[in-house]
């Protein structure tokens, strides 16, 4: 180790022995504060998709219930209007995951973690032997862009041109290397359909842009799910390297330390209430990005009910009580059903709670299927 850097480790080490001790509920309603759950928040549909920097949307339906337990007066129709008017767009980016995010984040965050869809085409070179990249890039380009395409449809195209390849991993080839966009209807409130491809450009009538800087995205990354440290920033985006930015923007920045003694990074003017500070409950979709964007996750689950909302390869939605996890929930042709995964409190506090469940269930069900009529339960979820 050179001189320079074992200095540069010590003067890290003594920054953030110096900086002052975010305890667990401290950084839980952080959080919930950047991430409009501690107080529902005014803003519209697409500022808010924004703010969020996208939200985490492998399935239809998880967008709309996220952003119901944000805002203020949300409708499904809001969020709906802006996919059909193409100001918001599902496409694959953080984590190799497919998020709704809005227009001009599709055209900069998209390129930003391309060098995470680089690493990950690496996992399939033995299936694309003897295929040129490049080519195969332009030719999904032309196929998607002269008319949608399933990603069935553009397998099979792409396997004309090298029938000896892995069909799976032409396919992945191509959304890796091009930022394909799912067309509408799917994606809309109460309409859907099968997953249709083009790139971004086409479906948005523009260019992409240049990716962002990378410390740019950490002041926004931290605007939405700071506190935070490196390692939860790159947990976040799928990026690795992520320190330098993180040095260089030291000085504008405020420094803590978790319990643990991670060192976290912080917006000097960011809100950070008080660790009493109420957290009404809040009911979450599957795959909610706040369960998602750290490397620490005990800001909001605690490690007794770790993994608990995942049962093989079926996510369950969520619930908060206090700001932490605390249970899961589904929809059933009649009726929400709760399931704690624990006690909510001790006698009168227990019922305390359980009353407020209802009433954000009632909120919720109001807001998301006001022409539906749905008991409220406690119950079995997880079977």
């Amino acid at each position: 180790m050179t001189k320079r850097s074992t200095t540069k480790r010590t003067m890290q080490r003594t920054t953030s022995a110096a900086s002052p001790v975010l305890g667990r509920r401290e950084l839980n309603r952080a959080t919930l504060a950047r991430q409009l759950l501690l107080r529902r928040s005014p803003l519209g549909a697409e500022a808010a998709v924004g703010h969020l920097l996208g939200l985490q949307a492998q399935n239809v339906k998880p967008p709309y219930y996220a952003l119901t337990a944000r805002l203020d007066g949300f409708r499904p129709e809001d969020l709906s209007t802006l996919m059909a008017d193409r100001n918001v767009v599902r496409i694959v980016t953080m984590r190799s995951t497919i998020h709704t995010h809005t227009a001009d984040d599709c055209l900069t965050l998209r390129p930003l973690v391309q060098p995470a869809r680089d690493r990950e085409l690496s996992a399939f070179r033995k299936g694309l032997e003897g295929v040129d990249l490049d080519r195969l890039a332009r030719l999904a380009r032309e196929l998607v862009e002269a008319e949608p395409r399933t990603m069935k449809e553009l397998r099979e195209a792409l396997l004309a041109e090298w029938p000896d390849a892995d069909p799976q991993s032409l396919g992945i080839a191509a959304r890796c290397r091009l930022p394909l966009v799912q067309v509408t209807p799917r994606g809309l409130w109460g309409r859907s359909g099968q997953v249709a491809l083009t790139t971004a450009e086409h479906w948005l009538g523009r260019a992409a842009r240049p990716a962002p800087s990378l410390d740019a995205t950490v002041l926004r990354y931290l605007a939405a799910f700071g506190p935070a440290s490196v390692k939860d920033m790159q947990t976040w985006a799928g990026l690795t390297r992520l320190r330098e930015a993180f040095e260089r923007l030291r000085p504008e920045l405020v420094t803590f330390r978790d319990e643990n003694g991670a060192e976290l990074f912080d917006l000097p003017d960011a809100p950070r209430p008080d660790a009493d500070t109420p957290a009404p409950p809040r009911f979450l979709p599957e795959f909610d990005n706040l369960l998602l964007s750290h490397a620490d996750r005990t800001r909001v689950v605690p490690a007794e009910y770790r993994g608990r909302s995942w049962v093989g390869n079926t996510v369950h939605r969520t619930f908060l009580v206090d700001g932490f996890l605390a249970g899961v929930w589904r929809l059933t042709d009649d009726a929400l059903l709760i399931e704690p995964f624990g006690a909510l409190g001790k006698g009168a506090r227990e019922e305390l709670v359980r009353e407020e469940l209802v009433r954000e269930g009632e909120r919720m069900l109001t807001a998301m299927h006001p022409q539906s009529s749905y008991d409220i339960r406690f119950g079995t979820v997880i079977t």
